[in-house]
């Protein structure tokens, strides 16, 4: 998994500690969070907690979650990666977030579409998977847009605060 691609706009680089005031304010906002698996964060300590887990989980092969910076103003303005990468499957999960106000700007698409090119081409991965919250339209039509096919509904498949909810399960193969 390479530490750094560069897009049209973007830079995604793998997330590093210096990077936690920039991400606890993405983190920290509701609406961002609203349909992630974690609450909004409510101290910098929460993000470079996840910086660090994430670093770990890097060392072991098993995840790789980039910043996502405007090349033209240097901002960072999100993240994405892999959460969970399967290496004897050839398969990973992306995921993805956008500070509120980037978006509607095609930053997600073009990180993802980064990611996905990655993916097949250097990690040969065979499948990409996503997991979205049914209600969460933009992320759906940006997977649709990116040639992501619906197979189905995860019923009760995550907790958050003792409530299980419905996980929508997008994917893109190799040969899509």
């Amino acid at each position: 998994m390479i530490l750094q691609m560069n897009t049209e706009r973007l830079l995604l680089r793998k997330m590093e500690a210096a990077d936690a005031n920039e991400l606890f304010q993405i983190w920290s906002d509701p609406l961002v969070t609203e349909f992630m698996n974690i609450e909004n964060f409510t101290s910098k300590v929460q993000a470079l907690e996840m910086i660090q887990l994430f670093d770990q989980l890097h060392q072991d092969q098993a995840a790789i979650r980039y910043s996502i910076i405007e090349l033209d103003t240097g901002e960072l303005i999100g993240s994405c990666g892999f959460n969970f990468v399967d290496h004897e499957n050839a398969k990973a999960e992306v995921a993805y977030d956008i500070s509120q106000k980037h978006w509607r700007r095609g930053f997600a698409a073009e990180a993802v579409s980064a990611l996905v090119q990655h993916g097949f081409l250097e990690m040969q991965l065979n499948r990409i998977e996503a997991k979205v919250d049914p209600n969460n339209e933009p992320s759906i039509r940006l997977l649709e847009r990116l040639n992501f096919h619906y197979e189905g509904t995860l019923r009760e498949t995550e907790i958050i605060n003792d409530v299980f909810f419905d996980l929508t399960m997008y994917s893109r193969l190799k040969s899509d």
